[in-house]
């Protein structure tokens, strides 16, 4: 067991870096008899790890392999089977239980003696020994020795040393010497031992050799011993007279540390001082000018705002710790804030004289503006107080309740002066919109007949928006007859063009320059305002805004106006851009108003002059959100552009309501109706003004919706009309319809210009073949009979032979329509289409050409027919195509 011990160390465990402590030869319980080994075996790098490998032997060969390996923290219990009766078998558990039969009882003992041993020494951990006896366990400890199981361990595990690689090398260099080391060990051993006494022998020899050597330097060593021994004296002579210098050496180190000291401090000290007196120290020219500077001259104002800001330095330096104790420091801030005080109130009130002049300044300029459509300027009211603007910067940040208390002075002035100009402003624009004078406090609008312009006095500041006196023809659909409505149209035509009289064009067009005015006017003030508050009061515009607002939207050509409005609970300004948005909210707050008022006058006026404020609105509403979408004149635009568009939208629903609300009259022809003429004014008018607007979009949508009734309503009087057939109505005003888009060539309604030309063509198609009728009755039935034979399988040449249809018949039928009954008919005809056409739209004669080639179209049908079912037989109408046409052009001519 020993040589398979000692070969398993050498080929599997030594260069793994393991020693081998135990090992057994075992095999598996209940299976056949293969033999391997379990060996115990530690690592000898630390820390140590404990293994039990499996060891068996190869098939191939006599050498032996490692097959597997469990840690020995991994195992559980050991069960050794039966405590009492020496058995062979015992039972590792690891991952599983494994069985095990060792080849005698005593390796089994001493393999898990060995076991317990590891355990003990290496992982203290618990591991169940079973059926293990206790005397063996015990054996492992050494009695009557106070020592600890690790340390009787250290013999049994370290009772194999293994060989280092010098003592290989001697070992082989030896047995290389003697060639019968290995056959003849006992010649060997003794071989060695006469050796290791020979050579104990000559160590004793060169012991006793060096006897005398060694007595010589015992001696040296003796007199060096002697000599230390005085160094030493004379060391502490030197020691004792170096210790009263090393004294004097002290006092003067502590004498030169105390003056250095002393030194630090004062200059520490200077430069506080300095610090002080640099930093809090405002010169006496500052605080003349603060006390009493003058703040009505440029050189004043500058003087007090470098003084200001030399004091602001002075108070917000930044003391160091332990300076606020100080009783000057603390006279000092005292003194200044008295400074900032009292020049805060000096500042404070001297600003609000100049706002209270500037209101009573710019009142007695307001009568040289009242003549004319402009605002006054505050370019020098603006120029003279943004002098001031560092010095407000200064209030704002030393004493805001101040800053606060002028701004809100600002506003209350400012308001009522603005205010008092706007309204001024307005009314002369009212009065040059309605051409008024100034002595009535109301204006009259102008409903205007189409033949003449008449005054009619109605109050401007009613609460009713609705057209009551518009001028527009638009507005002027009423339930009176056809023929009234005739009258009047023919009264507004001027040489076929559109229903608009040239005043009503000239007003609109003066109206839409003064609303422009209005605009331009209002635009440049707000943003001068604007700016100036800005720089004054140094608030910044470019923040973002977070405010809380209600807001309303109305959607517009697509997209979305939102109408924001400040709820009445004072709300905190989280920006200072909202801050601005809020003080120009204040001081024009009655810009909006106005505005409305004057939209809502125009609106009375003409309800046509809502096409002229949406396109002006939307195009400065354009411009305003390119500069700053959020600003106070941006938001207040597009605040009233919805206004205006309600009142487009209103409009437009107003000429539909009236399209539905026609009535004709049952005596008279119907013509071409009002509101298709109207139509045709409205978008004459719109092309003209909508013309590169920014909201075509609005204008598309209107004139979908627009069409469509005009269609539905012309239908509808058309189905109405007793006076006048279905197919004129129709065909006249489609082809007006027609006429006016093909015109003004409109994109949007390019579908509804080809229905419209559609249903002109078939109902002038239909009227056609209505009216013509059959002309010539008799040999109309005449033919259908034969056409009725032709149709039953009669051959076409055989109808001749027919008793009803021969050759005596047809000529007999013939005979009863000469060219002159002809004539006769045609001439009744072409009155009978005079008295249905109107003359506004000269359809007569195209009319009257579509008959004459619809009753071509008959003639050349019936000769057709006698060419072929009486073939040969001579037959002939009693007149020719030719004939027909003398005869279209001849009563055309006459009448």
């Amino acid at each position: 067991m020993t040589a398979i011990k000692h070969a398993l160390q050498r080929d599997i465990f030594t260069p793994n870096d393991e020693r081998l402590l135990s090992i057994v030869n075992v095999c598996k319980a209940g299976k056949k008899k293969r033999n391997c080994f379990l060996c115990a075996t530690v690592t000898t790098e630390r820390p140590v790890q404990v293994n039990v490998v499996k060891v068996k032997k190869s098939d191939k060969g006599d050498f032996y392999k490692r097959q597997t390996a469990w840690a020995l923290r991994d195992l559980a219990v050991v069960d050794a089977k039966d405590a009492v009766k020496e058995s062979p078998e015992f039972d590792l558990h690891f991952d599983k239980v494994y069985k095990w039969v060792a080849s005698s009882t005593a390796e089994k003992n001493t393999f898990i003696s060995c076991i317990w041993k590891l355990n003990q020494r290496y992982l203290r951990k618990k591991i169940d020994f079973i059926n293990v006896s206790s005397q063996l366990l015990e054996e492992s400890v050494p009695s009557g020795e106070n020592q600890s199981v690790a340390g009787g361990d250290e013999e049994t595990v370290d009772e194999y040393q293994e060989l280092n690689a010098r003592e290989e090398q001697d070992i082989e260099i030896m047995m290389e010497g003697c060639e019968y080391a290995i056959s003849n060990a006992e010649a060997f051993a003794e071989k060695l031992s006469r050796e290791l006494q020979v050579l104990d022998g000559a160590n004793i020899q060169s012991i006793m050799a060096s006897e005398k050597q060694v007595n010589i330097l015992m001696k040296l060593l003796d007199e060096a011993l002697k000599e230390v021994d005085q160094i030493e004296l004379k060391l502490s002579s030197y020691e004792e007279m170096l210790q009263s210098v090393k004294e004097q050496m002290d006092q003067i180190s502590e004498s030169n540390h105390l003056i250095h000291l002393s030194n630090t401090n004062n200059v520490k000290l200077l430069s506080e001082i300095e610090f002080l007196v640099n930093h809090m120290d405002l010169a006496k020219g500052h605080i003349k000018a603060l006390q009493e500077g003058d703040l009505t001259s440029s050189r004043g104002i500058e003087a007090c705002t470098n003084a200001a800001d030399a004091l602001l330095q002075c108070m917000n330096v930044a003391l160091r710790p332990g300076h606020d104790m100080l009783h000057a420091v603390k006279q000092q801030q005292q003194r200044f804030s008295d400074l900032r005080e009292q020049f805060a109130r000096r500042l404070a009130s001297h600003l609000n004289s100049v706002f209270v002049q500037q209101g009573h300044d710019q009142s007695s300029t307001l009568a040289q503006h009242s003549v004319e459509l402009t605002l006054p300027n505050h370019h020098p009211f603006h120029r003279d107080l943004l002098r001031y603007a560092k010095l407000m910067e200064w209030l704002k940040n030393t004493d805001y309740g101040k800053y606060e208390g002028l701004t809100k002075n600002y506003m209350d002035y400012l308001s009522r002066l603005y205010e008092r100009e706007i309204k001024e402003f307005f009314e002369v624009a009212k009065i040059k919109m309605t051409g008024t004078t100034r002595e009535g406090k109301k204006f009259a609008t102008l409903p205007r007949k189409e033949s003449a312009v008449k005054q009619e006095t109605e109050s401007l500041h009613g609460s009713s928006g609705k057209l009551t006196g518009s001028t527009s023809s638009l507005n002027k659909l009423s339930v009176q007859s056809s023929g009234n409505r005739r009258s009047q149209s023919s009264s507004l035509l001027d040489m076929g063009n559109m229903s608009a009289s040239d005043l009503d064009v000239a007003d609109r067009t003066k109206f839409d320059k003064i609303f422009e005015q209005v605009l331009s006017e209002l635009e440049p003030l707000c943003l001068a305002e604007q700016d100036f508050i800005s720089k004054f009061f140094k608030l910044q515009q470019h923040q973002s805004i977070l405010g809380t607002t209600t807001n309303e939207a109305e959607e517009i050509d697509g997209g979305t106006l939102s109408r924001s409005y400040t709820s009445g609970v004072p709300q905190t300004i989280s920006s200072e851009k909202d801050m601005i948005r809020q003080m120009m909210t204040k001081i024009f707050r009655c810009i909006e108003p106005e505005l409305n008022n004057l939209i809502a006058l125009g609106d009375k006026i003409d309800s046509f002059n809502s096409l002229y404020m949406l396109v002006k609105m939307s195009h400065h509403v354009w411009t305003a959100q390119n500069v700053d979408p959020a600003s106070f004149l941006s938001t207040t635009l597009g605040n009233v552009l919805v206004t205006v568009k309600r009142n487009f939208d209103k409009c437009i629903s107003n000429q539909m309501k009236q399209m539905d609300e026609v009535k004709i009259s049952k005596k008279s022809k119907v013509g071409i109706l009002p509101f298709v003429a109207e139509f045709e004014e409205f978008a004459a008018l719109a092309e003209s003004i909508f013309k590169n607007a920014e909201r075509r979009g609005d204008l598309d949508k209107a004139y979908i919706k627009l069409i469509r009734a005009v269609f539905v309503s012309v239908e509808k009087v058309a189905n109405e009309s007793q006076k006048t057939p279905r197919d004129v109505v129709m065909m006249e005003n489609f082809h007006h319809i027609f006429a006016t888009l093909s015109r003004l060539k409109i994109s949007c309604l390019e579908a509804e210009k080809k229905d419209a030309k559609q249903k002109y063509t078939d109902h002038l198609q239909s009227y056609v073949i209505y009216s013509l009728g059959q002309p010539l009755e008799k040999l109309n039935h005449f033919f259908e009979g034969v056409e009725a034979r032709v149709a039953q399988g009669i051959r076409e040449e055989e109808v001749s032979y027919q008793l009803a249809f021969n050759k005596q018949e047809l000529r007999k039928v013939i005979k009863e329509y000469p060219g002159k009954e002809v004539k006769k008919g045609l001439d009744n005809l072409y009155k009978k289409v005079d008295k249905h056409l109107c003359e506004e739209e000269n359809l007569l004669q195209v009319v009257w050409h579509s008959m004459q080639d619809e009753f071509i179209r008959q003639y050349k049908h019936f000769e057709g027919l006698i060419a072929r079912c009486y073939p040969g037989s001579g037959i002939t109408m009693e007149f020719t195509i030719q004939d027909i046409l003398d005869y279209c052009s001849s009563i055309a001519q006459s009448h």
